[in-house]
């Protein structure tokens, strides 16, 4: 059969002889189905679609995204503020631990930690072992 066929700027077809209407994705060219409010193949959006204002999957994840945005951003706060109060600690009790078991190096005088064999600062014996 020779079919005669009109293609309008919107990428839909209709057929002289018989008068089917058929239209196609303007993203990607797919053959629609008539009720189609989406592209098949692409996910765009048809002109059904478009006039009843249907939301497009695009317009759901960007809602998801923007959601889960949000989301991580109250997680990373709260774990950035426990692990701040968690350096904060361990550097205090560094401190403490430091400060608490000095050992003056015999020949310099110089404080280090009790554990240290050698003096930090001349290098000498602190204790014999």
């Amino acid at each position: 059969m020779n079919y005669k066929w009109i293609t309008f700027k919107f990428y839909i077809s209709i057929c002289l002889i018989c008068g089917v209407f058929m239209a196609y994705c303007s993203n990607c060219g797919r053959e629609l189905p008539e009720d189609a409010l989406f592209c098949p193949k692409c996910g765009t959006k048809t002109v059904k679609g478009l006039e009843n204002n249907v939301p497009g999957p695009s317009d759901e994840l960007k809602a998801a995204f923007v959601k889960m945005g949000q989301e991580l951003e109250k997680a990373f706060s709260v774990a950035s503020k426990e692990i701040n109060a968690a350096f904060k600690t361990a550097s205090e009790n560094m401190q403490k631990s430091i400060h608490k078991d000095q050992v003056a190096c015999p020949s310099c005088g110089e404080k280090n930690p009790n554990n240290a064999v050698f003096c930090y600062n001349c290098g000498k014996k602190i204790k014999s072992e």
